[in-house]
């Protein structure tokens, strides 16, 4: 399954949230009375549209037990109708010059064509169909689940840094399910059966719990009336359920892991922390921790880690990363690659300082106004792209957030203060409840037996707290260098993360 190119947006926040942003020019906004929420992004530039539908379900909705079942639906959903057969779906879309795909988060599942703009009736009755109509064949589901399995051991079991993601979310997150992988644990995938799945379907596939996104060449009133055509006669499967899930309890103790493999060229440090998401009408500490995440380590030029511990060589490099997008707390992560022959304490300790120092001075107004700069360059790209605003929008209201919500993060972003990320800085940094993980090759867990064997005994450092507590930590590295990377723990990227597998 490939994985999704998400727009990347930067954020910011105020004490107070400004005056709400008006409805974007050419963005419309309707609910369908079977309770289908539906957003219209007018493009005209080209005769192509892009319609996406995103289910307010994910993996961390899974009961216990039954991981991987978002997953494995959503590849399900391919499979026909009583109109389609399996696989008609995508190759009509594909015969048609479009492209389809879809997608599996912890918040959501996704599924989206981009095509000519009048084959817009065809792609939202194929869609309508398998919303109300999905037929599961006997043979289908077995062969199906074999292919997620094998996806699994391309993806995850074949790869070191997807494996050590998965232990370091496991060992973020007590009790909430963002601790387990999306694509689920390979023992539960296998017992998945034809009746999960058409449990998962028949409780949560409803137009009440899915947001359509159009973007592209299509006019508001077009647009509305082929929804009400196709999505509005389909009735929606009782009320809406509230997500209940299990929550976290409080945190007080830091925790280290570590893992080898001799597939890894080099040691990777990685810091985690859970913080918060974005809320509807509260997102003012999600953009102030996004500028944060920049700001530390979003280019190995000019950002903060960059400069103090790449450029003078103590690192190879450095990342930070945050992801608001979620239902509940989500996490904050820095990853570091310590120079060549570093010893992993003086790597820490490196990277413990930095930090403090920034907790300390706090950002250079010069650092926040280029971070602003680049946010304004960004949300002038990101109309370019008819599928980067649709995702937007679809990601934002199957988290939770309302239009309004969408429509004024740009805003919250510009007006970030010093003082804004100052605060969110020294909350995160003094969290003593930090994961600090290393991902080391084989020989370095080698030598680091020997080394136990010539000393006395250490105390374990299952609970032992880093250097000191002024560290921070996605989506999360967003970019990162061709080689075997860790990929921060918890919550999908914005660029493609194992935690948001795709079709």
């Amino acid at each position: 399954m490939r994985r999704p190119i998400v727009s990347t947006a930067f954020a910011l926040s105020l004490g107070t949230l400004p005056a709400l942003a008006e409805m974007p020019e050419g963005v419309t906004h309707f609910t369908l009375d079977n309770g289908l929420e539906a957003v219209l992004i007018e493009d005209h530039r080209a005769p192509v549209v892009v319609q996406m539908l995103w289910y307010k379900i994910g993996s961390a909705d899974e009961q216990p037990g039954k991981s991987g079942i978002a997953h494995y639906l959503e590849h399900l959903m391919f499979k026909g109708t009583d109109k389609m057969a399996p696989g008609e779906f995508s190759k009509t879309v594909t015969a048609n010059g479009g492209m389809d795909n879809a997608f599996t988060s912890y918040d959501y599942t996704g599924y989206f064509q981009r095509i000519a703009a009048d084959r817009l009736p065809m792609i939202m009755e194929m869609e309508a169909d398998r919303m109300a109509n999905l037929k599961i064949g006997q043979d289908d589901w077995q062969a199906e689940r074999q292919v997620v399995l094998e996806e699994r051991a391309q993806r995850i079991d074949s790869d070191p840094s997807a494996l050590f993601s998965e232990e370091q979310s496991a060992t973020l997150y007590y009790n909430h399910p963002y601790g387990r992988p999306v694509i689920g644990w390979r023992a539960e995938m296998e017992g998945l059966t034809l009746d999960d799945a058409n449990a998962w379907y028949d409780d949560h596939y409803s137009p009440n719990e899915a947001v359509l996104v159009i973007a592209g060449d299509v006019t508001p009133e077009r647009a509305r009336e082929l929804a009400e055509q196709y999505y509005g006669p389909i009735p929606a499967k009782g009320e809406a359920e509230p997500r209940i899930r299990p929550q976290e309890p409080q945190q007080r103790a830091p925790r280290r892991m570590e893992m080898s493999d001799p597939r890894v060229p080099q040691p990777v440090l990685t810091r985690s922390f859970i913080v918060p998401e974005r809320n509807a009408g509260d997102q003012s500490k999600a953009a102030a921790l996004t500028v944060l995440a920049e700001l530390l380590g979003g280019s190995m030029q000019t950002s903060y880690l960059g400069r103090e511990l790449a450029l003078p060589g103590k690192a190879l490099w450095v990342n930070a990363g945050y992801d608001g997008l979620a239902v509940d707390p989500t996490n904050f992560s820095i990853a570091m690659i310590p120079a060549d022959g570093m010893d992993r304490a003086k790597a820490e300790a490196a990277l413990d300082e930095a930090l403090a120092t920034f907790v300390e001075k706090g950002p250079n107004a010069t650092d926040l106004e280029r971070v602003k700069t680049r946010i304004r360059a960004a949300r002038i790209y990101a109309r370019d792209s008819a599928h980067g605003r649709a995702y937007d929008y679809g990601q934002g209201l199957a988290t939770g957030l309302t239009i309004e919500d969408v429509n004024d993060w740009p805003d919250i972003l510009s007006q970030v203060t010093v003082e804004d990320v100052t605060t969110a800085a020294r909350e995160l940094l003094n969290n003593k409840a930090v994961v600090t993980g290393w991902l080391l090759p084989a020989e370095a867990e080698a030598k680091v037996a020997d080394d136990a064997q010539q000393q006395p005994p250490s105390p374990p450092t299952g609970m032992t707290a880093p250097a000191t507590p002024d560290t921070a930590p996605a989506e999360t590295a967003d970019q990162p260098p061709a080689r075997s990377m860790p990929r921060p723990p918890g919550r999908p990227s914005k660029s493609a993360e194992p935690n948001e597998v795709q079709q």
